[in-house]
């Protein structure tokens, strides 16, 4: 439009000498609309690049083919690959996703479902953990992706938690590390983390534990490890909840002057982007997260067609991605021991409190 305001459907039908109701039909794909004035209609929004509003279209009484997820966090790269996985599943059958964070407007006092529901979307994937403040309609189709709360009248698909930690702790194992850590944060994929390593460690090491309350954020990584060394340094390997926690312990063995992996083997999880850095090289379980957004979306669509479905679990088998934060434990049997100013945790100096 000329005064820089965006074209609404009164100009497209202006424009194309028609009425509204006629522009209306041509947007829902109405079969009752000629071609010579369905070529009129579509050129006019072509001209006045003309975009109508999802909002408006479902009022219309057409689908908005619109899917809401709800994330945790927008800082966790875990979210990267899943969204990725999700588009692929979604966009053949021509849905869009609309993205928002759980916990970025929660001073509004508003649920991101609210603005979901306003918008018609057809569907929501909760990716993480759901909580109960979501306050999500029964008749909205719904699925987990990657969190194993369970909802009855949801599907869920998610990592097999479980058998990563095993996966971590064989591969620690195998490495000859025998006194082993673990760090990790107050959730639900944190605790089966640690309940597999720990299974899977318990005939051949001995494993000690810092599990701090809140998100497995890189500073509680930091945090938590730092306790554990302080308590327990002659730990050599240490096992992270998450890729970003994982990254915090290694800037907190740098600043004690302990070597990666020299002096602690380091390994994380959900192999995001960061981990595959040359510069980080880190160590970490794949979880699959590009397999389990794609796996999420199919499951929506599926109960989209059919809502009567029955719930399932779909879980999806981790793998290891070595890199160079692993090594075989230092010293090796027969060697001596490593000196004790490396070995003895240093006092850290006390971080400034943000103002």
């Amino acid at each position: 439009m000329g005064d820089g305001k965006p074209a609404t459907i009164y100009d497209v039908a202006a424009r194309a000498g028609v009425s509204k109701s006629l522009v209306s039909l041509v947007l829902q794909r109405s079969p009752r609309v000629s071609d010579q004035r369905r070529a009129a209609v579509l050129k006019a929004i072509q001209e006045l690049d003309y975009r109508p509003s999802t909002a408006a279209v479902s009022l219309a009484g057409t689908r908005s083919r619109t899917i809401g997820v709800v994330l945790d966090d927008f800082r966790n790269q875990w979210f990267v690959d899943l969204l990725t996985g999700l588009r692929e599943s979604l966009q053949d059958q021509g849905h869009r996703l609309v993205v928002a964070d759980r916990f970025l407007n929660t001073g509004l006092d508003a649920s991101p479902v609210e603005g979901f529901l306003s918008m018609r979307v057809e569907g929501i994937v909760i990716a993480g953990e759901p909580t109960t403040d979501l306050a999500i309609p029964a008749s909205m189709p719904l699925v987990i992706a990657g969190g194993r709360v369970a909802i009855p009248r949801a599907d869920t698909v998610a990592n097999d938690d479980h058998a990563g930690g095993g996966i971590a702790a064989q591969h620690l194992l195998d490495l000859g590390h025998t006194r082993l850590g673990f760090v990790g944060a107050s959730s639900a994929a944190s605790a089966e983390r640690q309940a597999g390593f720990e299974q899977a460690a318990a005939t051949r090491a001995s494993v000690v534990t810092t599990v701090l309350p809140g998100e497995p954020t890189e500073e509680a990584g930091s945090r938590a490890l730092g306790m554990l060394l302080d308590e327990h340094p002659d730990v050599t390997a240490v096992f992270a909840a998450n890729d970003v926690m994982a990254l915090g312990a290694l800037s907190e063995l740098a600043e004690r002057g302990l070597r990666v992996p020299e002096d602690v083997s380091v390994i994380g999880y959900d192999d995001t982007p960061v981990a595959a850095m040359r510069y980080v090289g880190l160590t970490s379980i794949d979880d699959r997260s590009v397999e389990i957004g794609r796996g999420a979306g199919e499951r929506l669509l599926a109960r989209i067609a059919d809502p009567a479905l029955v719930a399932t679990e779909v879980l999806v088998e981790p793998h290891l991605v070595a890199r160079r934060t692993t090594a075989t434990r230092w010293p090796a049997p027969g060697q001596e021991a490593r000196p004790a100013s490396v070995t003895r945790a240093r006092p850290r100096a006390p971080r400034e409190s943000a103002p």
